[in-house]
């Protein structure tokens, strides 16, 4: 199945100086990408890339991700807007060639099939990272708490003395 932002790139196409990509999402993309990470709305996709080859099939990539996103408020259930800017590093691998290095500051690695890198996908599961997963609006602050009850059943009997 071919994902909602397709940017395949050939590894043929990264020299020995690396390569240097943008890629954006159209409006059509922004709203598939919005139902499938269950956003309101993604209202602009953007990522740059610096890519270097490391070997024959691997392929590093530095780069910066750029979206404007509508999210719901955990607080007020309200929709706002919000920018995501994240700078990132990963590597592309031949699939079945990930590493086994559980190591949360190694880079990540993306598998890939044949000889192309799809830098949309990168881009989509970079800002899927990025989201805040308890977004809250600019300025709103979550409710006090209420006295927690006296979990003892008889504590109102108590209080008619």
């Amino acid at each position: 199945m071919i994902p909602e932002f397709h940017r395949p790139l050939s590894l043929d196409r990264v020299g020995p100086q690396g390569l240097d990509m943008t890629v954006e999402a159209t409006q059509a993309e922004c709203a598939a990408l919005a139902e499938r990470m269950k956003l309101p709305a993604v209202l602009a996709l953007t990522c740059t890339f610096h890519l270097i080859r490391e070997g024959r099939d691997i392929v590093q990539a530095r780069g910066v991700l750029r979206a404007e996103i509508t999210q719901t408020c955990v607080v007020s259930l309200e929709d706002f807007d919000a920018p995501v800017e994240e700078v990132f590093q990963v590597r592309f691998v031949p699939s079945g060639e990930e590493s086994d290095d559980i190591d949360p500051d190694s880079d990540d690695e993306i598998p890939f099939e044949g000889n192309q890198i799809d830098l949309g996908e990168a881009a989509v599961e970079q800002l899927g990272l990025a989201l805040d997963p308890y977004p809250r609006m600019s300025g709103v602050e979550m409710p006090a708490a209420e006295d927690e009850p006296d979990p003892h059943p008889f504590a109102a009997l108590r209080r008619l003395n």
